[in-house]
């Protein structure tokens, strides 16, 4: 049975490109007689917030869109992560790093350049090699922290790994091109990437339908999965929803939301027609 999601931050309110992410996860699942779920990735409780939670669920209510009960938030399932983390822990897989962001730019400035992946440059590695003892001495003393995943170290362990989109066919999977990233904080025990991976597979989502600016996250994705013995769904990364100038509907971008264009009198069947569904 085709199981698919959508899964959304409370930081903010809907605009069209989310819509269309929603309606096309929902087609997808009803198509195929599967079920749709929502899931609310709430992890940052700095930016997310609980009306922007309930606006997420009054709009999609107004598409015309249903979801099973009870809902995921990802704030609910620390202890989960928290689990995941140890796991890799204990196997070597992870160390904590010190560095803030500018200290990171700082070691990328005297190296004279730094390789980018996906997401910027790469991380120097500046941690990889402290001493046991000393960071558990800069921990026990409050020290802010994050915990990066040795990634190459974890590609020797998986070796090749791969996954099919249907869109593209089958990728190869190039986690190493993203360097150490960080799975964990001292504050939030989890991160973006090991949140997903673990809930998709607790969840039993076998399709994963979402932007195409998330494709490269799969490549990580893809090696937390062979590391923690997850189920690997397909994936469809589609088209990300433009405005007629070309611009990207994105809250960054200052897409309109869909409580204005609701409140301004488009209809549910409008906003399918502007995002081409």
């Amino acid at each position: 049975m085709i199981v698919t999601r959508f899964a959304p931050s409370p930081t903010g309110l809907l605009h069209p490109g989310h819509a269309f992410s929603a309606l096309f996860a929902w087609h997808a699942a009803h198509a195929a007689g599967g079920r749709f779920l929502l899931r609310i990735e709430d992890i940052d409780a700095t930016r997310c917030r609980p009306e922007f939670e309930q606006a997420i669920v009054e709009d999609l209510a107004w598409l015309g869109l249903d979801w099973e009960r009870p809902v995921r938030r990802q704030s609910e399932h620390m202890a989960a992560y928290r689990a995941c983390v140890a796991r890799l822990e204990a196997r070597g897989l992870v160390y904590p790093c010190f560095c803030t962001r500018a200290a990171i730019r700082a070691e990328i400035a005297r190296a004279g350049a730094a390789p980018h992946g996906p997401e910027g440059p790469v991380y120097p590695g500046t941690c990889r090699s402290l001493p046991a003892a000393e960071g558990a001495r800069r921990i026990a003393a409050g020290e802010p922290y994050a915990l990066r995943l040795d990634v190459a170290r974890a590609c020797a362990e998986t070796g090749p790994l791969a996954w099919h989109d249907r869109a593209r066919g089958t990728i190869a999977a190039d986690p190493a091109s993203f360097g150490d990233v960080v799975i964990a904080r001292k504050e939030i025990p989890t991160s973006y990437h090991l949140a997903v991976t673990h809930d998709d597979h607790v969840q039993g989502v076998t399709l994963v339908t979402r932007g195409e600016d998330l494709f490269a996250a799969t490549h990580i994705h893809r090696l937390l999965q062979a590391l923690l013995g997850f189920a690997t769904p397909d994936y469809h990364h589609h088209p990300l929803v433009a405005a007629p100038d070309g611009a990207r509907l994105a809250k960054r971008a200052g897409a309109p939301s869909l409580r204005s264009l609701r409140e301004a009198g488009l209809t549910p069947a409008d906003i399918r027609a502007m995002v081409g569904l």
